[in-house]
């Protein structure tokens, strides 16, 4: 497979990934997502202490192709953003699983967490995708 797909973390249908912190879900765009984006060139980023609904727009990001909206994975409250992307929202582009997250999210309900895609099942599902285009 041509895009990075890390294990241990969890994956949406719209190519966010999770990694649990104890009771945080840190959230990013996958190697995949902004592959697709292209340059990325604008990040706006939730409230810290907004509440986020799961399936719901969180942020919001811009590249040179598209404007993309990056869901929440689980219901919870921001408790902290990537301010560093403001500056350099191209840092998803080069490190989409380490420097690249965009938000952290205070976990209300840890079930909603099983619902998402490990490694094997979201690289199946990349591969659905790219088979449909």
């Amino acid at each position: 497979m041509k895009y990075n797909v890390i294990d241990g973390l969890k994956y949406t249908q719209q190519h966010e990934w999770v990694r649990q912190e104890g009771g945080t879900a840190v959230v990013g765009l996958s190697d995949y997502a902004q592959d697709k984006l292209g340059e990325i060139v604008f990040v706006e980023l939730p409230d810290v202490g907004s509440e986020v609904e799961a399936g719901k727009s969180a942020a919001v990001i811009e590249s040179v192709k598209a404007v993309a909206d990056l869901y929440a994975p689980v219901d919870g409250k921001v408790t902290e953003v990537n301010e560093a992307l403001l500056d350099q929202p191209e840092v998803i582009n080069q490190d989409p699983y380490g420097e690249g997250w965009v938000f952290k999210v205070e976990i209300k309900d840890e079930s909603q967490l099983e619902a998402l895609m490990d490694k094997p099942a979201y690289e199946e599902f990349i591969i659905k995708e790219e088979e449909e285009e």
